[in-house]
């Protein structure tokens, strides 16, 4: 039987795109996690999601016999488009079962979008902005997905190849044995600015010495993520669904901030592994999942790093390993025996040198694909 790709429009088509992936993954690759279901249909539902306020996006299902055999989403940042003055499209959420055909007339349906939106380019897999996941796993298939990240079959990297797409970028995650010592010049730099300088390093031990900080935080994020690939500025609205999904999940331990007179001038967060526990959760919060990622996060021995800045005139000073030392106290202090880098971009060669100087070693990368339309 021949393709059907068909727009998403009903509750029940949408939760068919909702957890497709959970059909076609968890029993074949338990190195995929599902996604926290709760955060996933409230980012598809513009009433929850701000971002559909400046973007316009269509979902599309892919049938086979009448089954869902593939999914993606295509959509326009509108925002994004006039902050870095292109015409771009993007595409997202791209499962498939590995068969050429489903792929293509997924990745067509798209194209057609865009081109019908007047765009002249697209771009993906990428979600709304930068705080969504980014990136195809392109190497490092055989490790379990990090929170925040999307993890795909090593087929789809070839179905995306063969329907026309190059290679745009790459993010490069690095993996860093704790149980290693820092450079001892680390100390020495902790040491001197909290000695001989006014910098500050605030650390917390309750979630709610964090929150007067939030918003000072994700300023400092827009300001310092402004020449990132894809980030277009977050406005409150974001900020605070941002805040709503995140907080409850963080671990204050794991929250560094440097201040000075008061100003948030860098700072840098982690979070406990705790994919083992949403898998056997199924992503679902409810009855009693929520335990069953609490218990995994008290049991991680991994400590992934979510998001962290530094104010542009204040690089280079040491304001990033004296955040460094403090994280990795505090991770040797929980028993914690790796950290993930999460996503660097591969030009990004100033922080690729200070993962490779505390020993990470890239374990994953995630591409970027682009066709001209």
């Amino acid at each position: 039987m021949s393709v059907r790709i068909r727009e998403v429009h009903t509750k029940k088509e949408k939760k068919l795109f909702i957890y497709f992936p959970e059909k076609l993954y968890e029993k074949r690759y338990p190195q995929w996690v599902h996604p926290i279901y709760q955060n996933e249909k409230s980012f598809f539902d513009p009433g929850k999601n701000d971002a559909w306020s400046f973007s316009d996006g269509e979902l599309y299902l892919a049938c086979r016999d009448g089954k869902p055999v593939g999914r993606v989403m295509a959509l326009i940042n509108h925002k994004l488009n006039k902050f870095r003055t292109e015409n771009s499209a993007r595409f997202g959420f791209f499962d498939s079962v590995d068969d050429q055909e489903v792929a293509s007339a997924l990745l067509a349906a798209a194209e057609d979008w865009a081109r019908s939106k007047g765009c002249n380019r697209i771009v993906g897999p990428l979600g709304f902005t930068d705080l969504d996941p980014e990136g195809m796993l392109v190497e490092g298939h055989e490790h379990r997905t990090s929170i925040a990240t999307w993890w795909h079959p090593p087929y789809a990297s070839r179905l995306v190849e063969a329907a026309g797409y190059k290679k745009e970028t790459d993010w490069v995650t690095y993996l860093v044995d704790l149980r290693d010592p820092l450079p001892p010049v680390y100390s020495r730099i902790a040491q001197r600015l909290l000695s001989r300088t006014d910098y500050r390093l605030k650390e917390f031990k309750k979630r709610a010495e964090f929150k007067p900080f939030i918003a000072p935080i994700f300023r400092l994020i827009n300001e310092a993520y402004r020449n990132l690939y894809g980030f277009s500025p977050l406005n409150e609205e974001e900020i605070g669904k941002v805040a709503a999904d995140y907080i409850p999940l963080l671990d204050p331990r794991f929250v560094k901030v440097v201040l000075l007179n008061g100003e948030v001038l860098g700072f840098a967060i982690g979070i406990p592994d705790m994919t083992s526990g949403i898998r056997a959760a199924r992503g679902r919060l409810f009855p009693f999942g929520i335990f069953k990622i609490l218990a995994a996060r008290r049991r991680s021995k991994r400590l992934d790093m979510l998001l962290g800045a530094i104010k542009t005139e204040h690089r280079g000073k040491g304001l990033d390993v004296l955040m460094a030392n403090a994280l990795c106290a505090s991770a040797r202090q929980a028993g914690m025996t790796h950290s993930d880098s999460h996503h660097e971009l591969e030009l990004n060669l100033r922080m690729r040198a200070e993962m490779e100087k505390v020993g990470g070693r890239i374990y994953k990368r995630h591409r970027i694909y682009c066709k001209e339309l």
